[in-house]
């Protein structure tokens, strides 16, 4: 869904939402009250620059509106790969953004993300996948790492990790595989200010993504890997 299609879809009461190379920052009007919207459009590829003009609307609206929630929308090809990015820091950059969001978070601040194009890499983990709860639209495209990519880190054949893929939602990209890992929660269809609005009038909860992943048949072991460790077992 194009990004002028959207807004309006998810904020038919209006919004005041800014996009300047790329980046979205704003607030909108929801059924739960006003939000805080941050984000990213055409398939951005997050530099130093964009993280920390995310990290900065994230911190203004923690400290004039410490519970209004934020609403997260995702269309990002990754992070920057680029020598100035790199030598400016771009890992420390979007650890302070990630950092930005658990302020938010611990000072009682729901965060929601919505992926409604891409989803990749870096330009993913360090905002959209920091929020409690993640939602997608069919269309939209999940992967954190690509296969080839995955292969070069690994050392891996392509064509193993390929096969891994059709049996296992851990090596395969796409919305459904990131639903029945758990990451994903669901996929919106229809209303999605209604939508938006339900998932922004349950209260805060614990981070149920590794359940989700075991009853779904996602992520077998994570829940009891977690549980182990944090017992002292393992």
């Amino acid at each position: 869904m194009k990004l002028d299609q959207l807004l309006p879809a998810l904020f038919p009461a209006g919004h005041r939402i800014e996009c300047n190379d790329d980046v979205l920052t704003g607030t909108a009007t929801t059924a739960s009250g006003e939000v805080t919207v941050i984000g990213t459009a055409n398939k951005l590829e997050v530099g130093v620059d964009h993280a920390l003009a995310l990290s900065a609307c994230v911190l203004a609206s923690t400290r004039a509106h410490p519970t209004r929630p934020i609403v997260m929308l995702v269309d990002t090809a990754g992070q920057r790969l680029a020598r100035r990015d790199e030598l400016l820091g771009i890992n420390g950059c979007f650890a302070h953004l990630a950092r930005s969001l658990e302020l938010a978070r611990r000072r009682g601040a729901a965060l929601v993300s919505l992926v409604y194009g891409e989803s990749v890499s870096g330009g993913f983990l360090s905002f959209g996948l920091m929020a409690d709860r993640i939602f997608a639209l069919p269309e939209a495209q999940v992967r954190v790492m690509d296969l080839r990519a995955m292969a070069r880190v690994t050392k891996q054949p392509l064509e193993k990790l390929q096969a891994l893929s059709e049996s296992s939602p851990v090596f395969a990209p796409g919305v459904d595989n990131y639903v029945r890992m758990g990451a994903v929660e669901g996929v919106w269809e229809g209303d999605l200010a209604a939508a938006l609005a339900a998932a922004l009038a349950e209260p805060q909860r614990l981070d149920l993504r590794r359940e989700r992943g075991l009853e779904r048949g996602g992520r077998l072991l994570a829940h009891a890997v977690a549980r182990a460790v944090a017992a002292g077992e393992a």
